[in-house]
């Protein structure tokens, strides 16, 4: 089989999961495949992305009770009835065990400015598509290390920068 089957093979395995075992994920694993997402190509090869691996249970509640409840708004008030139809058959609700289940959280923020070596602010570009190809990289890399995955990208989310400050 050519590598090109192998990894279309291995993408077609690919699934989002929404039920964790509390299974340790060696450290090691989650920093190489680190290494694969920020290996990702982006605007001007500025990199404007920041990983937060998340593994304090402390930490994992809060961020739970916050999406919780951003997600609840979503669910109750902001959401279409065309968006809330569309989740239907995925069985998704407001409700997110996973963020305290799951032995890892890896939390991803976009940096629309970075510094120069001098300090001094420079804007980023393409940044939500480098981003996007970034987490990409991070899930084929877990994925084939045998990492069980879920995006989840709650809206608004910037309780996140109050939690991980």
């Amino acid at each position: 089989m050519t590598r090109s089957e192998e990894f279309l093979a291995l993408m077609r395995h690919r699934r989002s999961v929404r039920e964790f075992s509390d299974e340790p994920v060696p450290r090691a694993l989650i920093e190489r495949a680190l290494e694969a997402a920020v290996s990702a190509p982006s605007g001007a090869n500025r990199q404007p992305w920041q990983f937060v691996v998340v593994t304090d249970p402390a930490v994992k509640a809060r961020i739970r009770a916050g999406a919780e409840h951003e997600e609840e708004l979503l669910y109750r008030e902001r959401a279409s009835r065309e968006y809330l139809d569309a989740l239907e058959p995925i069985g998704t609700s407001w409700s997110k065990p996973h963020l305290t289940d799951a032995p890892v959280l890896i939390v991803v923020f976009e940096e629309p400015w970075s510094l120069d070596s001098d300090g001094e602010k420079k804007k980023n570009y393409y940044v939500r598509e480098s981003v996007g190809i970034a987490v990409g990289f991070l899930l084929v890399a877990l994925h084939n290390a045998g990492v069980a995955t879920l995006t989840h990208a709650p809206s608004p989310m910037g309780f996140l920068n109050d939690i991980l400050e």
